[in-house]
């Protein structure tokens, strides 16, 4: 089987460059089965209903987020609505719009995918994703299960890499927008890497145009 997954999709340019590229990139790699972070699609705070539709339009299969999953209000119900096709963090409180993990179909059989969110150094914290992960691995019964970690901190991943090692098929994080050069197989046997980055514009600071990320630092 063949994985795609993509860091945080960010604005019109990465939905239409998605649009663009994407099918014929599976097609040419043989991919399986293709995941994306969402999360900054609309206005870099969150994803509308109609983004998100745009994007499994363009060759997705699942849509996952992060800590700016509800920044836009129409998202909520469409979570409950979609739940085969989007998730959000599956450490966040029971009552949200949502779930947070799901078995998916694929050509190459079923796949399980678990969307968790940090807590260090992050404007939202939720329940702890280590202990979160654990309820949910057993009532997983299949082979192939993959692992997102939308956090800041790299050493929040690698430990979760760590602790879930030989356990699940891969775990990549997303959150920073910046690609880490650590890919790698741990030792038992787990897939890992600490940020996939970004979809987005290449000049820019984490999909921001840099003249406005300047002035916020500058206090302009």
């Amino acid at each position: 089987m063949r994985i795609l997954a993509l860091g945080d999709v960010v604005g019109q340019v990465a939905i239409d460059y998605l649009a663009d590229k994407l099918w014929a990139f599976r097609s040419k790699e043989k991919i399986d089965f293709c995941v994306a972070n969402g999360e900054n699609a609309t206005e870099i705070r969150g994803i509308s209903a109609a983004d998100a539709e745009a994007i499994l339009g363009t060759g997705v299969d699942l849509i996952t987020l992060g800590n700016h999953a509800f920044g836009m209000k129409d998202i909520y119900s469409y979570l409950d609505a979609n739940e085969h096709c989007i998730i959000r963090p599956a450490n966040y409180a029971p009552q949200a719009p949502g779930r947070g993990w799901g078995i998916y179909d694929s050509v190459a059989g079923p796949v399980a995918v678990i969307d968790l969110q940090g807590r260090v150094s992050m404007d939202c914290t939720p329940d702890n994703p280590f202990l979160a992960v654990e309820k949910i691995l057993p009532q997983i019964d299949t082979k192939l299960i993959f692992v997102e970690l939308h956090a800041e901190a790299t050493s929040e991943k690698l430990a979760m890499g760590y602790m879930l090692d030989g356990r699940i098929s891969a775990l990549w994080g997303t959150h920073t927008h910046v690609p880490t050069s650590d890919a790698q197989v741990l030792p038992k046997g787990t897939g890992y890497v600490t940020d996939l980055g970004m979809t987005g514009p290449q000049h820019s600071v984490l999909g921001i145009q840099p003249h406005l990320s300047i002035a916020k630092f500058r206090g302009d």
